[in-house]
C-alpha cells in the first residue's frame, strides 16, 4: 500500500496526492522534530494544553506556519472533548485557539468549511485523524478520533455534515493520518462492546483474560464505507504513532507525559 503521507522535511508530513488535486489546498501532519520544546515534550509540541512552555509552543507553530506560508492569525482549533460534535467554521472564527488555549472552539472535535484562507487544526498523540476533502464543493474537514470518537462515529457525522452541505458522498475524499496501529492498542471489554458486532470481526482480535487488539484505523475505514464514501477515495496511512518513536509523540508509549502532533487541512485565499 502506497503512504499517502510524504514527509516534506523533518518536521512534517503532506498529503501529496490530495495537494495534487488542488494546487491552493493544504493538508498534512507534523512529526516530533524540528522545533524548540524540551523534554518530554520535544520538539515539536503543538498544545497548548499539555504542560510545556507557552512560549515554545507558539514559537513551534509560527515555525510551521512560516512553513506552510499560513498565518497564525487564520489558525483554528477546538477544545477536544473526545465527543462527536462537529461545527461549521467561518472567517468569524479565524485566530480562535491559535495563541491561546482559551480562545479555542469549545467541544469541538470535528471541523468543516468552504471559507478559503483558514487553516482548520487539531491535535494527535494516538487519537486518529481524519481529513475529508470535496474537490467539487470544495469543503474541506478534519475530525480527531479517539476510540469514544470513533465508536460513537464522529467519521459517519462528519460525512452527514458534507451531505447536508451538496456533497455527494462518492466524491468525498477522506485521509486517515498516523495514528496508533493495531498490534499496540490492547483494550479491554468495556471498549470492545462499543462497537457494533458486524465491525468486529475485521477490527478486532481477541487476547487473552478479556483483552483485545482494536485496529482504530479499521474501524474508522468501516464507517466510512457504511456512510457512503468509496473505498478508492480512502487513503489510509502506515504509520503508527506508538510504534515510530523518532517521529512521533504516543501518549500511550510516552505514559501521558508527551507532546501532540498537529493535523492541519486548508484551502489558500
Amino acid at each position: 500500500m502506497n503512504e499517502p503521507f510524504k514527509g516534506k522535511d523533518e518536521s512534517y508530513l503532506h498529503l501529496e496526492i490530495w495537494q495534487k488535486l488542488h494546487p491552493k489546498l493544504v493538508a498534512g501532519f507534523t512529526t516530533r522534530n524540528g522545533g524548540v520544546s524540551n523534554v518530554p515534550y520535544n520538539t515539536f509540541n503543538f498544545g497548548l494544553h499539555v504542560p510545556d512552555s507557552k512560549q515554545d509552543i507558539i514559537k513551534n507553530r509560527k515555525i510551521l506556519s512560516d512553513k506552510l506560508n499560513f498565518p497564525l492569525e487564520k489558525w483554528v482549533s477546538g477544545q477536544q472533548v473526545h465527543q462527536t460534535f462537529v461545527k461549521e467554521i467561518s472567517a468569524v472564527d479565524q485566530g480562535k485557539g491559535s495563541t491561546d488555549y482559551e480562545t479555542s472552539i469549545e467541544g469541538t472535535d470535528g471541523f468543516i468549511t468552504d471559507s478559503k484562507g483558514i487553516l482548520c487544526t487539531a491535535f494527535f498523540a494516538d487519537c486518529v485523524p481524519l481529513f475529508f476533502f470535496d474537490p467539487v464543493t470544495e469543503y474541506i474537514g478534519i475530525a480527531h478520533a479517539g476510540w469514544k470518537g470513533t465508536v460513537g462515529r464522529i467519521a459517519e457525522k462528519m460525512v452527514d455534515a458534507f451531505k447536508e452541505r451538496g456533497t455527494d458522498p462518492k466524491d468525498l475524499r477522506v485521509a486517515i493520518g498516523p495514528s496508533i496501529g493495531k498490534e499496540n492498542y490492547e483494550v479491554d471489554h468495556h471498549v470492545i462492546g462499543s462497537i457494533e458486532v458486524k465491525e468486529r470481526d475485521k477490527t478486532v482480535s481477541p487476547l487473552e483474560n478479556n483483552r483485545y487488539l482494536l485496529d482504530l484505523k479499521q474501524l474508522n475505514v468501516e464507517i466510512l464505507l457504511q456512510s457512503g464514501v468509496i473505498r478508492h477515495n480512502i487513503e489510509v496511512t502506515n504509520y503508527c504513532t506508538y510504534r515510530d518513536e523518532n517521529l512521533f509523540f504516543s501518549h500511550r508509549r510516552d505514559q501521558g507525559k508527551t507532546g501532540r502532533m498537529l493535523g492541519f487541512i486548508g484551502l489558500k485565499a
